[in-house]
């Protein structure tokens, strides 16, 4: 008997377009596997319905035949089925409040979800993600906005003519045209009064490395963080690169100890912030690390407030935060936006936050959902990722008790909830159920 795996429409906001698994893909696992897919019909996808139908899948509202249902952001909860596994961003882990109804009504309903955010390998590294091309998609929303910031205090500049990702035809488009811009900046220079024109990479994981493959189009000169206050003035033809890792962004608190990483990993308690003594040499900060409150932070609204009412703001013109974690790492980002308004501005005397470019302060681009302004792109390498798992997925007997579900342990790991009840690994999630 074939298993019948469903592809959801999203429904999140206007912008999400992508799809975990393309029709290519459904169409070659198809062809070496026992199993059949139904398509939910969605207007906008970044692969029609005629793509999927093609590929041998069925277009249907209805998804109950199905017993796994793929799909990628968060599922209103009356759209949830009874006994179903789901795949998809679940965006729970942390304990998140918005969406403990969500997963308080895929326990009622004895639900599998298995959150694509946990499929690792056995040293903890991502298996199935999008991080490479939220990297690609903000940096190029984040110089867009750096343009436009530039432009409204009447400094004209090539970056000006650099447009939001989905404006583009896909990615190799929104390249080709960065290259041009680099060569422009090559020939004619920037503005004597930017010079030098410093961007910083906070990381140097998938979306940190996504980004600066963006950045790299552009002529420029990568240092280490500790040049930074050597920088000369005077290169307009060139910019800086500076990418931090760990020990860039943080020390020990304990006088006289030594930065190690595991360490750092198992007892950020032990270490403080030292993000602030390269702030004053950044013209833009790209933010893609991950965090948790367990962590310091690099960018503090005290911080920022201080240096303000000292009437020495920084030279810093826009945070891409790209990892969008609200009041995180970047303190003073308030809020995630969408593609149609990506930045605000942060006034850091008064806290204000005002929608666009304009204004006294800080611009942070801090679009939520960056790889759905290049869906066909990042749908392909997702699903690429993903497809591998789908076979033994689809042969397990999941109805079986969660102890003896015989899956890979990259996928097993990842499931939160099966059969109305928290995983071990997941329990700790009941304390939040409890408080939502």
């Amino acid at each position: 008997m074939k298993t019948i795996i469903g592809i959801r429409r999203e429904d999140k906001n206007q912008w999400e377009r992508r799809v975990a698994l393309t029709p290519e893909q459904i169409h070659q696992l198809q062809q070496q596997h026992a199993m059949d897919f139904i398509c939910q019909p969605f207007a906008t996808r970044a692969f029609s319905d005629r793509e999927y139908r093609d590929a041998g899948a069925t277009i249907a509202e209805d998804l109950s035949a199905a017993s796994i249902i793929l799909g990628i952001k968060e599922i209103p909860e009356h759209l949830l089925l009874p006994d179903k596994t789901y795949l998809f961003f679940s965006h729970t882990v942390k304990g998140q409040t918005y969406n403990m109804p969500m997963l308080q009504r895929l326990l009622a309903l004895k639900a599998t979800l298995i959150d694509y955010e946990l499929i690792k390998d056995r040293n903890g590294r991502r298996l199935v993600f999008f991080g490479r091309f939220a990297g690609l998609a903000g940096m190029v929303d984040t110089l867009h906005a750096f343009g436009v910031r530039l432009q409204k205090q009447g400094l004209e500049t090539p970056f000006a003519e650099i447009k939001m990702s989905y404006a583009y035809k896909d990615i190799a488009d929104a390249k080709q045209h960065i290259r041009e811009v680099g060569r422009e900046i090559s020939a004619n220079g920037l503005p004597a009064s930017l010079s030098p024109v410093v961007v910083g990479f906070s990381g140097y994981g998938h979306v940190s490395k996504g980004a600066q493959e963006v950045f790299d189009l552009l002529p420029h000169q990568e240092i280490d963080p500790q040049e930074l206050p050597g920088i000369a003035k005077g290169h307009d033809k060139i910019l800086y690169k500076v990418v931090f890792a760990e020990r860039d962004m943080v020390e020990p608190v304990a006088p006289g100890a030594v930065f190690e990483l595991t360490d750092y990993f198992n007892h950020p308690e032990k270490y403080r912030s030292q993000f602030e003594r390269h702030l004053p040499h950044l013209s833009v900060l790209v933010n893609g690390i991950y965090w948790d409150q367990r962590y310091p932070r690099l960018v503090t609204k005290t911080y920022l407030k201080r240096r303000w009412s000292e009437n020495n703001p920084l030279r810093l013109q826009v945070i891409g935060d790209i990892s969008c974690d609200i009041h995180g790492s970047i303190e003073c980002t308030e809020k995630a936006t969408a593609s149609d308004q990506p930045c605000f501005t942060y006034h850091p005397l008064s806290g204000a936050v005002v929608d666009g470019i304009d204004g006294e302060g800080i611009v942070l681009m801090a679009v939520d959902n960056l790889p759905a302004e290049i869906p066909r792109d990042s749908s392909e390498a997702f699903g690429q990722t993903l497809a591998p798992f789908i076979p033994a997925l689809a042969q397990a007997e999941l109805r079986r008790p969660f102890a003896q579900l015989a899956l890979p342990p990259e996928i097993k790991n990842a499931i939160i909830c099966h059969q109305g009840e928290l995983v071990p690994d997941y329990a700790y999630l009941q304390q939040h159920l409890t408080q939502s």
